[in-house]
């Protein structure tokens, strides 16, 4: 089992596919190549891992390191949401197409999102989640760091933003008042 690691009162989160070999025998998520590499990142806008933490959708690494499975992903759903609950993250910024389409709940891929920020209800929490490509991305396309340190550069940015609250539900008085006049002519 790998839950997650950092500061647990992170105002940055990181949320990644699932353990690899790694990360599976370490315990610990993002300890491999693409983890050095996360690292880097961090430290080109002035962050380590002791300011951030980061957590995968998946909690156990699936065999063969195949990509998660649409019920292993929904059995680990909970505990990622306990986790964001508890950690209560101004940012989430997910890692590569299974992380960000589970927490978007869209089926958007992430060439399409990366970069781009939205506001969403996660874990009984306003977030704002920014999708990013996997690290590991650029480890096999090189042309991609310089979009993930592109896209990496907006983060210290959103940190200091405060999540958009949903827009209020209607209230109900003045819709009722509004239809009495409709209701006493019988047209309800």
């Amino acid at each position: 089992m790998v839950f997650g690691v950092g500061n647990p009162s992170a105002d940055l989160m990181f949320v990644g596919e699932a353990p690899g070999f790694h990360e599976d025998q370490q315990g610990v998520p993002f300890v491999g190549q693409a983890g050095k590499l996360l690292d880097k990142l961090l430290a080109g806008i002035g962050l380590s891992r002791a300011d951030v933490y980061i957590a995968n959708v998946l909690k156990c690494r699936p065999p063969g390191n195949r990509d998660p499975m649409p019920e292993e992903k929904e059995a680990c759903e909970p505990y990622l949401f306990r986790q964001i609950g508890l950690i209560e993250p101004k940012v989430i910024a997910t890692l590569g197409n299974h992380a960000t389409k589970q927490l978007t709940g869209k089926d958007t891929g992430i060439t399409r999102v990366h970069g781009k920020e939205q506001h969403v209800t996660l874990g009984g929490r306003r977030v704002l989640l920014y999708p990013l490509y996997h690290p590991a991305a650029a480890l096999y396309t090189p042309a991609m760091l310089s979009v993930l340190e592109e896209d990496f550069r907006r983060l210290p940015e959103l940190m200091g933003r405060t999540p958009a609250e949903p827009d209020p539900e209607p209230e109900l008085e003045p819709l009722v008042a509004a239809a009495e006049p409709a209701v006493q002519l019988g047209l309800f």
